[in-house]
């Protein structure tokens, strides 16, 4: 896969922890809930959501989690 390729189909570039934390967060966990079922910090979800968001060009973790249902990538 190149980079143009993750810049048209913006889901490539999401990572299996990336696809998981969507998935937990679409199935109703709170952020305390998915950090510690992922065993990272808060940093670290927070982080990590933020880089979701910035990838698919979204503002909240929500708008990111109907992105990737309408997408059928969760």
């Amino acid at each position: 896969m190149n980079f143009s390729s993750s810049l048209r189909d913006p889901h490539l570039a999401l990572g299996n922890d990336h696809l998981r934390i969507l998935q937990l967060v679409s199935e109703g966990c709170t952020m305390a809930q998915v950090a510690r079922r992922m065993d990272i910090s808060d940093r670290t979800l927070r982080r990590k959501l933020r880089s979701i968001c910035d990838r698919v060009d979204v503002e909240t973790p929500i708008e990111a989690v109907v992105w990737a249902v309408r997408r059928r990538i969760i």
